[in-house]
C-alpha cells in the first residue's frame, strides 16, 4: 500500500497496490475528485483490482459525513456474490456422461434453462419475501412515485442473473471438491434507483450551489434532508432484494446439482459453508470513533473474521477469504479481479475464437447463448487475480482458492 497526498488533493489516498503507475489515468483522476470533497472522512481508499467507472472507481471506498452519494454506490445497488461448497468431489463427476453431454455439461444446461440471463425475466411472477414486506411498508416508497412501478416489475426479474460480468459457475477448490459461485445483483431496480436519486441530487447541489463540480458526478444528499431518507429506504430495498436474487438463483443452482449427480452417480450430495455478499452499497458505520456513511463501489466489507468471496474472470481462480479488519482500509478488500481492458478494448483485442479455445484447453464448460461477445468477459480482460490477493494481503487472508470448471455468462 502506498499513498498519494499532494496540492491536487483536500485529503490522502491510500492505494492497495505497488505504484501509481498501476492505476489507469481516468481513475486517479476520479480518485482525486474524491480526495477533495467536503465531507470526506479522514482519506479515500482504491483497492488493488481499481478501475475507472462512473463518478467514482470501482475498487473505490470512502467514509462520507452525514451525506450519502448514490453514484458512489452504483448503479447495480447490491451485486454481490452468494457461495456453497458441496461434499462432492469433482474426480467422482468429471468423467460421468448423460444424455445431454458430460455431466458437467448437463448441469450448466440445467442452469442456462432454469435461470434466465441478460435481458430475460421469468414469465410468471416468482415468490419474494422483501417485495411483500415491501408492500406492507409502502408509505415509505409512495413519495417516489415514478419508482413504484419497480416494485410490481420486480417479481418477474426475482432469481434472474442479467447479463455483463455477472455468472453462474461451478468451481473445483483445492481439496477437489465441486463448488457453486454466483455474482449478480438488484437487476433493473438498482439501476432506476440510482438515476433516480443521483439526478434529484444533482438538482438539489445546483440549488444549493454546492462547490462539488457537476462534471464530478457525485452529486450527494444530506442523511437527513427527506431525499437522502427516502434514497436509503430504496437503496436498502435494492440490497434486500439483491441479496434475495442471489439466494434464489443458488437455490436453484442447488437444486439442478443435486438432482442430477444424485440421478447419474447415487451420490448423496450435501451443502455447506454457504456465503452472501454485497459490493457495491453504503452503510452506517463506526470509523476512527467517529458515525460515517461507508460507499463501497466494487469492494467488499470484510470485519476481523468476516468470511468474504473475491471471484477472478471466468476461467480463472477464485477466493473465499476471511477479513484481518484492517481499520486503513475502512475493513475493506477488492470484489474481484478488476477489469485490464474495457468491453470494446477486449472485444478488441481477443477474438472470439482465442477465448473459446482457452477455455477448451482449461476444460472449462461455457453456457452462453449468443459467443460473438463472450471475449468482454474472457480473463485476458482482467487483471491477474493472484496479483490482486498478493496486494491486500493485510486486509484479508485466503481460506479457499477455486478453479472454473463450468461456467454461465449473460
Amino acid at each position: 500500500m502506498f499513498v498519494i497526498f499532494n496540492e491536487k488533493t483536500r485529503k490522502p489516498i491510500k492505494v492497495w497496490l505497488e505504484e501509481e503507475s498501476q492505476i489507469d489515468e481516468n481513475c486517479l483522476e476520479q480518485a482525486y475528485h474524491l480526495a477533495n470533497l467536503p465531507f470526506i472522512h479522514k482519506w479515500v481508499c482504491l483497492m488493488p483490482d481499481t478501475h475507472a467507472g462512473k463518478g467514482m472507481p470501482i475498487g473505490g471506498v470512502i467514509a462520507a459525513k452525514d451525506v450519502i452519494i448514490p453514484n458512489a454506490v452504483g448503479s447495480d445497488i447490491g451485486c454481490g456474490m452468494v457461495f456453497t461448497a458441496t461434499n462432492i468431489r469433482v474426480s467422482d463427476i468429471k468423467d460421468v456422461q448423460t444424455g445431454n453431454g458430460s455431466l458437467i455439461q448437463s448441469i450448466i444446461g440445467g442452469f442456462m434453462r432454469n435461470i434466465p440471463v441478460g435481458v430475460e425475466r421469468h414469465k410468471t411472477m416468482q415468490e419474494s419475501v422483501v417485495l411483500e414486506q415491501c408492500k406492507k411498508e409502502m408509505d415509505k416508497y409512495e413519495a417516489n412515485e415514478e419508482l413504484i412501478h419497480l416494485i410490481d416489475e420486480g417479481y418477474y426479474q426475482m432469481g434472474t442473473l442479467g447479463g455483463g460480468n455477472h455468472f453462474v459457475e461451478l468451481q473445483e477448490d483445492e481439496n477437489g471438491f465441486l463448488c457453486i459461485m454466483i455474482h449478480s445483483g438488484s437487476r433493473h431496480l438498482g439501476k432506476e434507483i440510482c438515476d433516480y436519486f443521483h439526478n434529484k441530487a444533482r438538482d438539489l447541489n445546483q440549488m444549493w450551489y454546492s462547490d462539488v463540480p457537476d462534471s464530478y458526478r457525485l452529486a450527494f444528499l444530506p442523511v437527513q434532508s427527506r431525499e437522502g431518507k427516502q434514497y436509503i429506504n430504496w437503496m436498502q430495498l435494492a440490497l434486500d432484494y439483491a441479496f434475495e436474487n442471489r439466494d434464489h438463483m443458488l437455490a436453484t443452482a442447488c437444486r439442478i446439482v443435486k438432482e442430477q449427480i444424485e440421478k447419474f452417480t447415487g451420490i448423496a450430495v450435501e451443502f455447506e459453508s454457504r456465503i452472501n455478499c454485497h459490493h457495491n452499497y453504503a452503510a452506517l458505520e463506526n470509523h476512527y470513533g467517529e458515525n460515517v456513511w461507508v460507499h463501497r463501489k466494487g469492494a467488499t466489507r470484510v470485519r476481523e473474521g468476516e468470511l468474504a468471496v473475491i471471484p477472478g474472470a471466468m476461467g480463472s481462480y477464485s477466493y473465499v477469504v476471511e477479513g484481518k479488519g484492517n481499520p486503513e482500509s475502512f475493513h475493506t478488500s477488492s470484489h474481484g479481479a478488476g477489469r485490464k481492458y474495457s468491453r470494446t478494448g477486449a472485444k478488441e483485442a481477443f477474438s472470439v475464437e482465442q477465448v473459446i479455445v482457452d477455455l477448451k484447453e482449461q476444460g472449462v464448460v461455457l453456457g452462453k447463448k449468443k459467443k460473438n461477445d463472450v471475449a468482454e468477459e474472457c480473463r485476458f480482460a482482467y487483471k491477474d487475480i493472484d496479483m490482486v490477493m498478493d496486494n491486500q494481503k493485510d486486509l484479508v487472508a485466503p481460506i479457499r482458492k477455486l478453479k472454473t470448471i463450468g461456467v454461465v455468462k449473460g
